[in-house]
């Protein structure tokens, strides 16, 4: 029976999950219902706002947690579905709590709430919680995805709150206070000049050194390049080290032998032909542990970044079709955000002003949709979004003072420009 009732659980495979919050829409005046998930550690609280999944920023990238979206079905049945691999999330994250925030309403006035888990290979269902007693609250907490004795299990929860997200995010450590969706003068800004769609399979490269020839079995031979801080990162941001290449084709793990000083290390990627690219760190049991950079572009040239903890040797796992070049190089050869940047694909960016806002613009892929958005990395591995939006168009952020490395995640061509003034609320949905 995978059907329960609040305060009931189930327990779980373990398998990869979609998991969908489904309401029925009564028309164009009833409220706007968005969902989320909130990623909570021992303590019950999260980390930082990185721990956060909802509209304004759409992906983890430590646990691959994902917003895919809202879909329609028929009779009005809408629902916003997530994306949560269990064998994915950090060993730090005790709890995946799948909550919803109602706009222009309360949940008394939605129809037909429920959470349901299905698999993600098979799509049979794994878990449902109706929720039958919500009244006037606005925000709820639906159920929740938990550790348990070496496996996982779900648990419905059904805790509505009055008074909305900002007492939900007061309960998870973190303020809300001053992050509801206020809205912002638009600054009048000139737009950026538009960005020259790239040559088929010739987009700008960001690499530091020349392209080498065709990939091959990669050899972990250095390759020789200038050392030097390049930008004003502080040394203790990333150790310095002569670049290493390495190249091949299809899946294969990487045993780079490096043992270098804890800190960041920037990767370039390039990757031929189409299809999923995917690199990330190994354990020394070779299990998945960080994720380096991951796209779907064609012909990728991009750049992202890992955070090495000094100890073991280094491990990487590449994950593609095709042939494929990695390179490994010190942050401080990254390029500095401290003017109008352009790019096209991930790349990564050294930030080292004061706090400020930032105003984007983003391209998308050739039907001019895709996914753009910017985490801001901080010294000890410490991450959190800062903006994002899907599809093509202009919107706005924030950035905290530096140094910071900005990660970069972006399906097509993009530019950025520090603009002071601030962007807005957490919470608003200027970035979507």
């Amino acid at each position: 029976m995978t059907q329960i009732i609040k305060g009931g659980n189930l327990p779980l495979s373990g398998e990869p999950m979609r998991v969908a919050v489904v309401r029925r829409s009564g028309g164009p005046e009833a409220p706007k219902v968005d969902a989320a998930a909130l990623l909570v550690d021992a303590d019950g609280k999260v980390r930082d706002r990185g721990d956060l999944v909802f509209y304004n920023q759409p992906e983890h990238a430590g646990s691959g947690i994902r917003l895919l979206g809202e879909a329609q079905g028929e009779g009005g049945v809408v629902a916003d579905w997530l994306e949560i691999d269990p064998g994915r999330i950090e060993a730090s994250v005790e709890r995946v709590v799948v909550a919803a925030s109602c706009d222009g309403g309360t949940f008394g006035e939605v129809e037909d709430l429920y959470v349901r888990a299905v698999s993600a290979t098979t799509g049979a269902q794994l878990a449902l919680y109706a929720v039958e007693d919500a009244t006037t609250e606005t925000a709820i907490l639906l159920g929740e995805f938990y550790r348990r004795n070496g496996g996982w299990k779900f648990r419905a929860v059904g805790q509505g709150y009055d008074s909305g997200l900002p007492a939900l995010a007061t309960d998870f450590g973190f303020s809300a206070s001053d992050e509801e969706d206020e809205a912002v003068a638009e600054v009048p800004v000139a737009a950026p000049a538009p960005l020259a769609a790239p040559p088929q399979g010739a987009a700008p490269s960001p690499l530091a050194v020349e392209k080498t020839g065709a990939p091959a079995p990669y050899s972990g031979a250095p390759v020789a390049a200038p050392l030097g801080r390049l930008n004003a990162l502080p040394a203790e941001f990333g150790p310095e080290f002569t670049y290493v290449e390495y190249q091949g084709e299809g899946k294969e793990d990487v045993e780079t032998g490096l043992v270098l000083p804890r800190g960041f290390i920037a990767v370039d990627v390039v990757k031929k032909g189409s299809g999923y690219l995917d690199v990330v760190t190994l354990t020394v049991r070779k299990r998945r542990w960080r994720q380096v950079v991951r796209s779907r572009m064609d012909d990728l040239r991009g750049v992202g970044v890992l955070h090495h903890d000094g100890q073991s040797p280094l491990r990487l796992r590449v994950d593609t079709r095709g042939r494929w070049m990695i390179r490994l190089r010190p942050v401080s050869t990254l390029r500095a955000f401290d003017g109008p940047v352009e790019g096209y694909g991930p790349d990564v960016l050294a930030y080292t002003g004061d706090e400020t806002g930032v105003r984007f613009r983003f391209e998308g892929d050739e039907d001019k949709k895709g996914y753009f958005g910017v985490a801001a990395h901080r010294k000890g591995g410490h991450w959190e979004y800062r903006f994002s939006r899907r599809d093509r168009g202009r919107g706005k952020g924030d950035l905290p003072r530096g140094p910071r490395l900005l990660v970069v995640e972006a399906d097509g061509a993009w530019s950025m420009e520090p603009r002071p003034g601030g962007s807005g609320g957490f919470w608003s949905r200027s970035g979507r």
